[in-house]
C-alpha cells in the first residue's frame, strides 16, 4: 500500500500562516510562501474541526463560507502530521512544524509519562514544554500588536502558553454568542496601525465529536459559524484581512468499524504505552520497534499506515525532528487509512466519539484557507 502524501512544511500549512503574514508586515527573515494579499491588519479566525471537504455541497448552510472557496486569493492547505487540535494550533502560533515544536499529539510521551496536552497536569508549565518563541513573540518585538481571543478558561494555560504566548489576551464567555466574539476581535484589530488577531471558536469541532459531522448539531453549528464569519466581515474595516482556516477535519466512525486494542494480545505484546487517539495510535515499545509494527502492519492490513519513527521521518510526515524531541514521537506510528479507529481502554473518554481525526487522509488533513 503506498504511502499518504505528507504536508507540505514551508509551502501550504498551518504552520506558514502566521510566518506569511509576518512577511508582508515586514519581519525579516520570513517568506510570504501563501501568496496572502498586502495589507498592516490581519485576522485568523480558526474554527475547530473545519476541514475542506466537510465544506463541499453545504451551500445552504453556509453561504458566506462557501463563497470563499471560489476567491482568487482563497486556497487549500493542510494541518501537519498527526492532524490535531493540540499540535496544529501549536504549528499555526510558532510557525513550526510538529517535529521543531515536539507536541506530538493529543497524548504523547513527556518524560517516561502520556501527557494529555489538552487537559495538562499540575504544576507543568508550558515553557518546559515548548521553549521555542512563538511568532507572536516575533510579532510583539517588531511592534505589531498581536492578540487572542479565546475562551476566557485557557489563559494560562498549558496549551496557550506553548503556541500563543506573545499575544494580548481577551477572553470570552463561552455562553457568549457571535456579537460579543466579533466585537473583541474588531477592538483588537484596531489597537494598532499594525495588527495581527487570532480569534479561535471550538463548538464545531464539539458537535462533530459528540453527534458526528452528518448530525443537525454540528449543521447548526456550521450555521453559526457562517454567521459568525459573515458578521466579522460586515464589522471589520475594508483594509483589515480576514483568514479563515481550521485546525484538522473529521469523519464519522460507525461502531462497527472500531478496534479495541486491548482485546488482542499480538497488537498489546511488546507495547508499553499506548498514546495518540483512535485515527492516529502512537505506539511506546520496549524493545525494538520493528517486530511490533510488523504485528500491526499484519493485522490491519490495507486499513493502516503502520511505520516506525525513523520511517515516518524519512516520510516527511513531522517535518524536522531534532533528537531532543524525537522521544516524544511513538517508536511505531499507527495512521488510519480507511474509516476504522483503534480505541484504547486507556482513553475510555473517546469510545463516546463520533467523529475523530489525527490521520493524513484528505478528509482530516485539508483545511480551507479563505481570504475575505
Amino acid at each position: 500500500m503506498s504511502l499518504p502524501t505528507p504536508p507540505a512544511y514551508g509551502s501550504s500549512t498551518l504552520s506558514d500562516v502566521l510566518p506569511s503574514i509576518a512577511a508582508v508586515l515586514g519581519l525579516p527573515g520570513r517568506d510570504n510562501v501563501l501568496g496572502l494579499p498586502a495589507s498592516e491588519r490581519f485576522v485568523v479566525l480558526l474554527v475547530d474541526g473545519l476541514g475542506r471537504d466537510l465544506l463541499q455541497g453545504r451551500e445552504q448552510l453556509a453561504p458566506f463560507l462557501t463563497g470563499l472557496l471560489d476567491n482568487a486569493a482563497s486556497s487549500t492547505i493542510t494541518s501537519g502530521a498527526p492532524s490535531t487540535t493540540v499540535t496544529s494550533i501549536t504549528s499555526l502560533g510558532t510557525g513550526l512544524t510538529p517535529g521543531q515544536h515536539g507536541l506530538a499529539g493529543y497524548t504523547f510521551r513527556l518524560g517516561g509519562r502520556l501527557l494529555n496536552a489538552l487537559l495538562w497536569e499540575p504544576g507543568l508549565d508550558g515553557l518546559d514544554v515548548q521553549p521555542q518563541l512563538t511568532v507572536f513573540e516575533r510579532l510583539a518585538k517588531a511592534g505589531v500588536r498581536a492578540t487572542t481571543v479565546t475562551p476566557s478558561r485557557f489563559r494560562g494555560s498549558g496549551l496557550t502558553t506553548c503556541a500563543l504566548r506573545g499575544a494580548d489576551f481577551l477572553g470570552y464567555d463561552e455562553g457568549s454568542g457571535i456579537d460579543r466574539r466579533v466585537e473583541l476581535t474588531v477592538q483588537a484589530a484596531l489597537s494598532g496601525p499594525r495588527s495581527v488577531v487570532y480569534l479561535y471558536d471550538r463548538d464545531l469541532d464539539h458537535a462533530g465529536h459528540k453527534q458526528g459531522t452528518r448530525s443537525d448539531a454540528w449543521a447548526a453549528e456550521l450555521v453559526r459559524v457562517d454567521a459568525l464569519a459573515s458578521a466579522l466581515r460586515a464589522a471589520l474595516p475594508d483594509d483589515v484581512r480576514l483568514l479563515i482556516t481550521g485546525d484538522h477535519g473529521m469523519v464519522d466512525i460507525a461502531t462497527d468499524r472500531r478496534l479495541t486494542i486491548e482485546d488482542h494480545p499480538e497488537l498489546v505484546a511488546g507495547v508499553r504505552m499506548i498514546g495518540g487517539e483512535g485515527r492516529f495510535r502512537q505506539l511506546y515499545v520496549a524493545g525494538k520497534a520493528e517486530p511490533v509494527a510488523r504485528r500491526w502492519a499484519d493485522l490491519l492490513g490495507p486499513d493502516a499506515w503502520v511505520l516506525t519513527r525513523d520511517e515516518a521521518i524519512d516520510a516527511g510526515w513531522f517535518g524536522p525532528l531534532p533528537p531532543r524531541l524525537a522521544d516524544r514521537f511513538g517508536d511505531v506510528l499507527v495512521a488510519m487509512a480507511t474509516d476504522r479507529a483503534l480505541m484504547t481502554l486507556g482513553q475510555p473518554n473517546e469510545f463516546g466519539l463520533v467523529g475523530m481525526h489525527g490521520s493524513l487522509t484528505p478528509a482530516e488533513l485539508t483545511v480551507p484557507l479563505l481570504i475575505g
